[in-house]
């Protein structure tokens, strides 16, 4: 099969982060048929593919080429793909080499489509991602050939192929507040200005707050304590600060501004600084939008189920899709072993993820 013999081509390019390993060159060469702009910024590749079949709808695949290192611990090179008992073992076979090899075939093999295929791939998306995916979607929107729809094949199932696709994703906002006090002798606390006494008094309407409710596709946007530190590990010596980290995975119902605002409520009164950073925006598509009702069609016509659409899981580069204004989803693979030793994927998973992209671009309309 096709798409497994390149899977397994892609799967030997040791392309951590941001190094692609000269993976680009080799699917330039492979997709010719497709216009290729390669944008090299900083030491990202990403590599923008694009086909004209008709005058329609622009519909993009998505994808990063990009892996983290292995570590140690493997049974086998985590370049070397081995395949056994009806899987594929190597780094980046579940993340995301299946679903770029499932995006390269599907398009490859399309004869009709009434419209464009793009197709972008990054060496970033593991890291920062400050120069991957939004760069190449920056280029389109300058060159007016934006997307109309997106599909990123990140790893989405989770007991079977077909099971969820991703239509939206939380936002996070990270921060820092620092209490300070007057350091001093436990001996004497009037003298003192104890810091972690004064935060003890708001922590309970803080720690573990829901900053909303919660929606149908979204879980409420909770305030999660990550570390709490101050002072000297002593027992005589009062701290002269206390540090308080925490994470918020937000909904499209709790904004950066909201967070500040709670923060400066329950803190106000104390000599305290707050420092927030916000990492990713939530965005939720439309369930009835093109992208979400074609998926789910493709997906019942070749794997026989209809999938769960949720939210659920950290960041992808579907938020840069989001941000440009272009619906998107997720869909790929079973996510059971991505980032671990031993990472693998079932074959006939990535057979059936080529077959629906095959039968989404077949069919959409």
């Amino acid at each position: 099969m096709e798409v497994i013999e390149l899977l397994k081509e892609l799967l030997k390019f040791r392309s951590i982060t941001p190094d692609d390993d000269g993976a680009m060159n080799y699917i330039t060469l492979l997709m010719s048929e497709f216009d290729a702009k390669l944008l090299d910024i900083n030491g990202v590749k990403n590599l923008i593919l694009s086909k004209k079949f008709g005058d329609g709808l622009n519909l993009c695949f998505a994808g990063h080429i990009d892996v983290v290192p292995p570590g140690d611990g493997w049974s086998s090179d985590p370049f070397e793909p081995e395949q056994k008992d009806g899987y594929i073992y190597a780094r980046g076979a579940q993340d995301m080499k299946s679903g770029v090899a499932a995006i390269l075939q599907a398009c490859k093999d399309a004869r009709e489509f009434d419209g464009s295929l793009t197709i972008i791939l990054t060496s970033d998306e593991e890291g920062d991602g400050i120069y991957g995916t939004k760069e190449a979607l920056k280029y389109l929107k300058d060159n007016n050939s934006l997307p109309d729809f997106a599909i990123v094949a990140e790893p989405t199932s989770t007991n079977k192929i077909g099971d969820m696709i991703k239509i939206g994703r939380r936002g996070s906002i990270n921060g820092v507040i620092k209490v300070n006090g007057i350091q001093g002798h436990a001996a004497y606390p009037s003298k003192c200005i104890n810091p972690i006494h004064q935060a003890s008094a708001v922590l309970a309407n803080f720690a573990g707050y829901d900053m909303d409710a919660g929606s149908r596709y979204f879980d409420p946007s909770k305030i999660v304590i990550t570390d709490i530190r101050g002072g000297m590990e002593v027992c005589n010596v009062t701290p002269s600060e206390l540090k308080i980290m925490f994470n918020i995975r937000n909904s499209d119902l709790t904004s950066y501004e909201d967070v500040k605002q709670y923060c400066e409520h329950i803190f106000n009164g104390l000599d305290y600084e707050l420092t927030l950073k916000e990492s990713s925006k939530p965005f939720l598509t439309d369930a009835d939008s093109k992208i979400v009702t074609n998926l789910i069609d493709s997906i019942n016509r070749i794997c026989g189920v209809r999938p769960e659409l949720s939210t659920t899981g950290g960041t992808s580069d579907a938020r840069y899709f989001a941000a440009f204004g272009v619906p998107v989803v997720e869909f790929g693979v079973v996510n059971d072993r991505i980032h671990a030793l031993n990472e693998r994927v079932s074959i006939d998973e990535v057979a059936k993820l080529y077959e629906v992209f095959s039968d989404l671009i077949r069919y959409f309309k």
